[in-house]
């Protein structure tokens, strides 16, 4: 069985709706948890370089906090290697973040984006985006990526007025700003993982709740379709 190792960094954050999909394709997922397990895992030559998909998660430090999070960077240096070596990885959220900064591009402060909105897809994004186009989709981020012009085959895939990039993609990896992989009828998680960043942005958990049940429905098999189709063009 061909194995994904996932770096998660809060518990509610997980694999969600994305879980069956890997499942299907034959990969049996183990996590490793930020914080918690044994840092080796992600050692140059370990877990972290053997495994056929590195995924990596979102939670609520960013890739600016490296001094305070001393485990930023050592995920860093072990996305910095799947990219060298073209192992399929997946980023979301922090996860893309850290493979645009690996890649040699930045993450700055933004205004808060955070709800339910579509994301407008370019050109090079339809093919791979397209089940999830004109669908609203949960965005929770204070940062934006800024790829670097430089990056050899990286292309911007998706963006929303306030961020330019909201997904992305280089050789054998995919970065989503969004949370695509978000399960809509376990959102209530999220709301209390994240009381205080949702009250400190004057953002009532009313209105996310009532989009996860206006949107979930159709969302959850189109991105299914999406991470799928993704999956099967890296020959997993």
């Amino acid at each position: 069985m061909t194995r994904a190792l996932v770096i998660r960094h809060v518990a509610f954050e997980d694999l969600g709706i994305a879980a069956p999909i890997l499942a299907g394709h034959g990969l049996e997922v183990v996590y490793w948890d930020a914080g918690g397990d044994a840092p080796s895992v992600l050692a140059s030559g370990g877990p972290a370089d053997d495994a056929d998909l590195l995924v990596v998660l979102g939670g609520p430090i960013g890739v600016g906090d490296q001094r305070a999070y001393p485990v930023l960077t050592a995920e860093l240096d072990a996305v910095r290697r799947r990219l060298a070596i073209g192992g399929p990885t997946l980023g979301i959220c922090l996860g893309a973040q850290l493979i645009a900064t690996a890649a040699g591009g930045r993450v700055v402060p933004a205004d808060p984006e955070i709800g339910w909105a579509p994301v407008a897809l370019t050109p090079d994004g339809v093919g791979t985006l397209r089940p999830i186009e004109g669908l609203a989709v949960l965005h929770w981020h204070g940062e934006r990526i800024v790829l670097p012009a430089e990056a050899e085959g990286a292309r911007i895939l998706a963006s929303t007025p306030t961020t330019p990039v909201q997904a992305f993609a280089l050789p054998a990896a995919l970065g989503l700003q969004f949370h695509l992989e978000a399960d809509p009828a376990r959102i209530e998680r999220w709301l209390i993982g994240h009381a205080h960043e949702l009250a400190s942005n004057g953002i009532d958990p009313a209105a996310v709740r009532e989009g996860a049940v206006v949107h979930g429905e159709r969302l959850i098999p189109a991105g299914r379709a999406m991470l799928d189709a993704w999956l099967e063009s890296v020959g997993l």
